[in-house]
This record gives C-alpha cells, structure tokens and sequence, in this order.
C-alpha cells in the first residue's frame, strides 16, 4: 500500500517521538489511509496510537472491556466516568452485545503541537484519566495492569 509523504512524515515523527520516550512500539498496521500501533512504557502501561490521513491529530486509545452481564454496572457509573473524561479532555465510545461491553478512552494531540513534552504530558494525562476510571469501576490491578482493561 502507497502512503501519502504527509502519512510517512507523521508516523516517523510519532515512531522517533515514543522511542525517545522510552516506550516500544508494538504490532503496527496500514489500512486505507491509516496507522494504529500500540506502545508499551517500561512500566507496563499499554495503549494504542492512531494516525488518520484526514485527521490532524494522533490519536492515543485504550479499552475497558466488561461481560455483557455486567451492563447495568457499567451504566451505573456511566455518567461519573464522563466527568473524568471531561476534566482530563478525553472522550469515549462505548460498544456492546450481549456477550461483551467495551468502552474506549480516547486522547488527541494536534500535530503542528506533537513534540516530546507535548506527547509526554499528553500520555501522562491520560494516564491518570484512565486510573480515575478504574477507580470508577473499582478496578484492581495485578502484575502488568488492571485486571478487566486491555489496550
């Protein structure tokens, strides 16, 4: 697949920004004008990155995944969690059947923006918004992460 001189800019910026964070990248893909890549940090935290060629953010993603049966748990706390996103400028979609209910966090940064400190505060931001949401759902962690999310 050919990608775009703006596409390849904007995926080698991101690739050198997060190694120089210190952070590995992890499993990246191309489709149809797009880039999505997780990283993880010597810690262990996990997310995905996201790059759209008609987007001028990067976009970082993270998802909380709950049974089905766990619907009205879920919704209970749907109203506090958007509070927390708010406060960290974060957003979310939510997606269900009846087996599973995923609710993903999403944080952007414009690219004109994107430099070292910029992705470094933004990731940190997010970070604790997605910790603030685990202690919404009461969330435990255990070795390498909470125990119900996954990147």
């Amino acid at each position: 697949m050919k990608v775009n001189r703006l596409m390849q800019e904007r995926i080698r910026r991101v690739t050198l920004l997060v190694r120089e964070l210190g952070y590995e990248l992890q499993d990246s893909s191309y489709a149809e004008d797009s880039y999505s890549t997780g990283f993880l940090t010597p810690d262990g935290f996990e997310a995905g990155l996201f790059i759209d060629a008609d987007s001028k953010f990067l976009e970082l993603a993270f998802t909380f995944s709950f049974a089905g049966t766990m619907a009205d748990f879920v919704r209970e706390r749907l109203e506090e969690v958007m509070h927390v996103l708010y406060e960290f400028g974060c957003y979310f979609t939510i997606q269900s059947d009846s087996e599973e209910i995923s609710l993903t966090v999403f944080s952007k940064i414009y690219f004109a923006g994107l430099n070292y400190f910029a992705l470094k505060e933004t990731v940190r931001d997010f970070r604790d918004a997605l910790e603030a949401i685990q202690e919404v759902f009461v969330i435990e962690y255990q070795e390498g992460g909470p125990i119900d999310g996954d990147s």
